[in-house]
């Protein structure tokens, strides 16, 4: 591990790298600085498996927070070092490292006396809508084609769909003859689920620069509680806004779990939709009409996508998800699908949420 820190240009000396347990894609290691005061580091090994396009990737990165940095000065904001993460280069001006196995690594600079959290109150749902907001909007004059799709088609439904077809035209595992009803579930949705790509085509729907991971614990918070610094940049790439508000809403207000075996857990926490929506909007000054609008459709079309997603593992004999018991992706699929239709529900309640702050 310290021969792969001396191919990184930092100026100071470190302790050994200490794993994280943070994450299920990437390897992660905290290096701490011997002297006091002086800077730590976040050492990570890049999935490249899932991530393909390690230099496309690592790009992308760089180009988000030297543009954010850039926001940040113009605005006057002072300790900007807090505020938006900064890749060490190597020695030779990469922004990553190879080993001779095939191993791609980078470093971060450590951002200090800072937290993340997991828990998602009504309060933490605000700042979290803030934080995200503000995010995008510090991106929303960057052209979204300047990135390339870290992991391409990652939240195109029109892509997710075409997997599935191509799975149960297979069944290779046999399973598809029992899930009749998910299958019509499915197809009585795609049409209204396709929508945004289709406004995309016509020139009517913009696409943004998103972070297509907006979970709490992306976050960083200070030692007052307040959000300070977007982390976890991987997924960051061109996309339609629907799907970072969507997907906050999936996971967060959500009363029941991803993989809740009893259906009756699961209903849409509209204090949480409420308190995130307001942070939200306070920021994402650049939002069009057309994007306003179809935010409670968002919310759908993930938590739709994420069905078919878990549907199309489950057909194609769970190759993808870890599972921990044999039908853990139907029982998936099955929760993800009642979140649906409980989205539909109080679809009218979110539009009349998001009217109240616009």
């Amino acid at each position: 591990m310290k021969n792969i820190l001396q191919h990184f240009a930092i100026p100071n000396q470190v302790a050994d790298p200490q794993p994280l347990k943070i994450g299920f894609i990437n390897d992660s290691f905290i290096v701490r600085a011997i002297k006091k005061g002086e800077k730590s580091y976040f050492l990570q090994r890049i999935n490249h498996h899932i991530f393909r396009n390690v230099e496309g990737l690592q790009q992308n990165i760089r180009k988000v927070t030297d543009h954010i940095r850039h926001k940040l000065a113009e605005a006057g904001e002072t300790d900007i070092d807090r505020k938006v993460l900064e890749l060490v280069p190597t020695k030779d001006g990469k922004l990553y490292y190879c080993t001779p196995e095939g191993d791609y690594w980078r470093v971060y600079v450590l951002i200090g006396n800072a937290s993340s959290q997991e828990k998602v109150t009504p309060a933490s749902a605000e700042l979290a809508g803030e934080a995200f907001g503000r995010f995008q909007c510090q991106l929303a004059d960057l052209p979204f084609d300047e990135l390339c799709e870290s992991i391409p088609n990652f939240h195109n439904i029109e892509f997710r769909l075409q997997q599935l077809d191509e799975a149960l035209a297979a069944d290779p595992v046999g399973r598809k003859e029992a899930c009749a009803d998910i299958i019509a579930a499915i197809n009585s949705r795609r049409d209204e689920m396709c929508l945004a790509e289709r406004l995309f085509r016509e020139g009517k729907l913009p696409k943004h620069i998103n972070h297509c991971d907006t979970k709490v614990n992306n976050i960083l918070f200070d030692e007052a509680g307040r959000p300070i610094c977007i982390v976890d940049l991987d997924t960051v790439m061109p996309g339609f806004v629907l799907s970072d508000f969507g997907d906050f809403m999936r996971t967060a207000a959500n009363t029941g779990l991803e993989d809740d075996p009893n259906l009756d857990n699961i209903h849409v926490d509209l204090d949480i939709f409420e308190a995130y929506t307001r942070g939200y909007l306070k920021e994402a000054t650049f939002l069009t009409d057309i994007e306003k609008e179809l935010l409670p459709y968002g919310c759908r079309l993930l938590s739709y996508m994420q069905t078919v997603r878990f549907f199309t593992d489950y057909i194609n004999g769970d190759t993808y998800y870890k599972i921990q018991y044999p039908e853990h992706n139907l029982v998936r699929t099955r929760a993800q699908l009642r979140l649906v239709e409980e989205q539909e529900k109080v679809a009218d309640q979110m539009k009349a949420i998001i009217n109240k702050y616009l």
